[in-house]
């Protein structure tokens, strides 16, 4: 079995919703939410942070947390400046590292399993999750640029994300397409071997990554491969307080979260 580590990046500053980690979600603050929903399947869990008021916060439930430069391009190369601190301060090694944004409350501790379970194919470099987009979806969530899409070969290997849908349908009326493919979407947690996550932090933005803005498509075009798991679960990433609300009604309609939280 692989030594996993989870890593958990959260920034308090943010365009959209500044301070969104502190923010608070049915009696704790997100970032504790997620702290506690990773904690069920991996001991070792850490919150890798710019700032000293989430650093406090983590601290005052219990939680482990390392303090990172604010200047990181991405949570990846965040995650990577807090795994060699661990690494120095607690004298071990893990083989994989898992990022979980830190604005991802609902994560699920299946979720998690799922992406360990990529690096039983030795081939398996990076490991995420997708999603099957239900027939009944309309087009215009399929559409939607804010949740991209995945394709991947006959083994699970990703051949490309995208904001747009992917692949296009010839010859099929563009309202039809939910119910004429099987698409999609891209669930974005990651999960690196160690020595794989040293190596993309040194990679220059890629064009493709450039053009769509996804960071992951800088490691597809230098030549990694990606691993991918199906999973049922859906996930509410919190992007503005108008996320927070929905996460809000998301928690009432469900039994599962009831029971957990």
């Amino acid at each position: 079995m692989h030594k996993t580590i989870v890593i958990i990046p959260a920034r308090y500053a943010s365009t959209r919703f500044p301070g969104k980690p502190l923010a608070t979600l049915r009696g704790c603050t997100i970032i504790q939410r997620v702290y506690m929903a990773v904690e069920e399947s991996c001991a070792d869990v850490y919150v890798a942070t710019d700032d000293q008021r989430i650093f406090n916060e983590v601290k005052a439930f219990g939680g482990r947390a390392v303090m990172t430069s604010p200047d990181h391009r991405s949570g990846t190369d965040r995650c990577l400046e807090a795994l060699e601190k661990i690494e120095a301060a607690e004298g071990k090694q893990w083989d994989i590292v898992i990022n979980v944004q830190g604005d991802e409350p609902f994560i699920n501790s299946n979720q998690l399993t799922l992406v360990r379970c990529c690096f039983q194919d030795p081939r398996a470099q990076i490991g995420t999750l997708v999603k099957y987009i239900p027939a009944d979806a309309t087009i215009e969530e399929l559409e939607n640029p804010n949740m991209p899409k995945v394709v991947f070969d006959d083994e699970d290997f990703a051949l490309y994300f995208s904001r747009s849908v992917i692949p296009y349908l010839r010859g099929v009326p563009r309202e039809e397409w939910p119910r004429h493919h099987r698409f999609y979407k891209h669930i974005g947690i990651y999960g690196f071997r160690t020595d794989v996550l040293r190596e993309i932090a040194q990679l220059p933005q890629s064009p493709l990554e450039q053009c769509e803005s996804l960071e992951q498509l800088r490691w597809l075009q230098a030549g990694y491969r990606i691993k991918v798991s199906k999973t049922p679960y859906e996930t509410i990433g919190i992007d503005t307080p108008e996320d927070l609300q929905r996460a809000e009604s998301f928690f009432e309609g469900s039994e599962e979260l009831k029971k957990i939280f």
